[in-house]
């Protein structure tokens, strides 16, 4: 039993960070707070749809935050939990090894 739960937990982490932009999103919220617009700028080729949806998908999984800003105007701004600068860390270990071994 224990197996499987780990097996599912596991491949639902895989199931995540591989859906297309998904790396790319935390990769660019690592290095701080971003507005839409930054998060857009630094991703050649995602479309709003797409980067709104998976934005959603990550605030659910509660990998990134949305922080709204009241000032004038109103300023929203999305940032990496705990949980995803712990998936950050990870995904940067991945790079090492890509840029070693691939």
């Amino acid at each position: 039993m224990e197996t499987m739960r780990v097996y599912s937990k596991t491949e639902l982490s895989f199931e995540i960070i591989s859906r297309k932009w998904m790396c790319f999103i935390v990769h660019t919220l690592a290095n701080g707070p971003k507005r839409f617009a930054e998060i857009s700028a630094a991703i050649p080729n995602i479309s709003n749809r797409v980067l709104t949806e998976r934005i959603k998908e990550l605030e659910d999984l509660e990998i990134i935050n949305r922080n709204v800003i009241p000032h004038r105007p109103v300023r929203i701004e999305y940032s990496l939990t705990e949980k995803g600068k712990a998936l950050s860390d990870v995904l940067n270990e991945v790079g090492k090894w890509a840029g070693k071994w691939m």
